[in-house]
């Protein structure tokens, strides 16, 4: 069955054509959900209730653009409703304006031990870190999207980058004196 028919069939309410839709998109839209939440857990419930909006919603799917996108979209702002209207998504100060960047010298972290440490980040520091870097959205565009200012992405932003900076230089660290006690035969 073709993707057109398929899309088709679950505008009528397909239960088949839904499962068969799930099935095709489940993996690439809980990647984005786990992107975006702080366990595996809440990344689930968070596909489920992306997948509940878009069979509610997929009537207005007029098939212009990407359906894929489409559906990311729908997955980004269902996981991003979770926070909208938290008090976490706002800053103190949004003075900081200087761009931390995170060293790409650190080639070799793993890709797990890197999404472990976005996943450990405080909520607004994870959903913008995520918007801008991995998703390619503008601080205009997060800041309309969480309901924050210009100031507060950007604050965010370099906050996002500095835990991780330091995360990722403490595992660097930890394993350069790993390698120096095994080369001295285990002690220092």
């Amino acid at each position: 069955m073709s993707l057109e028919e398929l899309i088709d069939k679950c505008k009528k309410g397909d239960r088949k054509a839904q499962e068969q839709l799930y099935r095709q998109f489940s993996n690439i839209l809980f990647g984005i959900c786990l992107k975006y939440s702080r366990n595996k857990s809440e990344a689930e419930d968070s596909l489920h209730d992306s997948f509940m909006t878009i069979f509610e919603k997929i009537g207005q799917y007029k098939s212009k653009g990407s359906f894929e996108g489409w559906l990311k979209r729908i997955t980004v702002n269902t996981v991003l409703q979770k926070y909208r209207k938290e008090e976490f998504l706002k800053v103190v100060s949004e003075n900081v304006e200087a761009e931390v960047t995170v060293d790409t010298e650190y080639d070799d972290i793993e890709l797990q031990t890197l999404l472990k440490y976005i996943q450990e980040l405080p909520n607004k520091y994870r959903l913008t870190f995520n918007l801008y870097v991995l998703d390619g959205y503008s601080h205009k565009e997060i800041s309309t999207m969480l309901g924050t200012s210009t100031g507060t992405s950007k604050s965010n932003l370099a906050r996002a980058r500095l835990i991780l900076r330091e995360k990722i230089e403490k595992t660097t660290t930890r394993a350069i004196i790993g390698i120096l006690i095994m080369a001295l035969g285990g002690t220092l």
